[in-house]
């Protein structure tokens, strides 16, 4: 019975380990192709750049009509994929996009293929054709690109004209409760010196205290108690 288990366990750990090490093969492989695809695009993008500036003619203009093409949709799909991730709407642009990219695809071909093409006066009677489709694709690209744009910034605005708000109310509620502290204090200075002026003295106290009969004082008119004498008749 021990020793199936340790079988079993043993086989588990044979499969798990066989596992991690294809997803690690698969990972590796698409790091690899990824910065062979990255590469290959910056080599191509160079020579493009530098035809476009270098060359005349035909050859030139669609080397311009390719870098034109690539620049844009380039950067509307880094847009797009980079404001996915905060706005799960644009979910949907990056759907438009995608069909987008499938023409847009097709004319980077079909522009490959011109410029190696022998005859350059057809390639030039079809440039007409040519130089509208790159600008429907581009036009369509870049609006994608803006509307994404306009929207992160508008949520952007959005938040921080909330934020302000809140800090404004913040602040106010703070300056109110420092103003009634201070009115506190002041009413409380007040209320102890009101009453540290109706509190009584001792002139007050001899004045409210009953008379003391020791301390009376005698007046000539007056006869001593206790000395009375009778009256006399004649």
């Amino acid at each position: 019975m021990t020793i199936t288990i340790m079988a079993l366990l043993f086989v588990a750990l044979m499969a798990l380990g066989a596992y991690a090490s294809v997803k690690a093969i698969g990972a590796a492989k698409r790091g690899v192709d990824r910065t062979i695809s990255q590469a290959r695009r910056t080599v191509e993008d160079t020579t493009l750049r530098a035809r476009s500036l270098g060359q005349g003619g035909v050859a030139g203009e669609l080397a311009q009509l390719r870098l034109r093409l690539r620049t844009s949709m380039r950067a509307t799909q880094e847009a797009l994929h980079a404001g996915v991730a905060e706005d799960a709407s644009l979910a949907e642009s990056i759907g438009l996009f995608e069909r987008l990219s499938v023409h847009g695809r097709e004319l980077d071909d079909e522009l490959r293929q011109l410029e190696r093409d022998p005859d350059r006066a057809r390639v030039a009677e079809r440039l007409v054709e040519l130089r509208e489709r790159t600008e429907r694709i581009t036009h369509s690209a870049d609006s994608l690109r803006w509307a994404a744009r306009d929207r992160a910034r508008k949520f952007a605005e959005d938040d921080l004209s909330s934020l302000s708000t809140q800090i404004d109310m913040e602040s106010g509620a703070l300056r109110h409760w420092s103003s009634s502290d201070s009115m506190s204090d002041s009413m409380s200075d007040s209320a102890s010196a009101s009453a540290s002026a109706e509190a009584p003295g001792p002139a007050r106290d001899r004045a409210i205290e009953p008379p003391d009969p020791r301390r009376q004082t005698t007046y000539p008119w007056q006869k001593p108690a206790g000395h009375t004498r009778p009256e006399t008749t004649t």
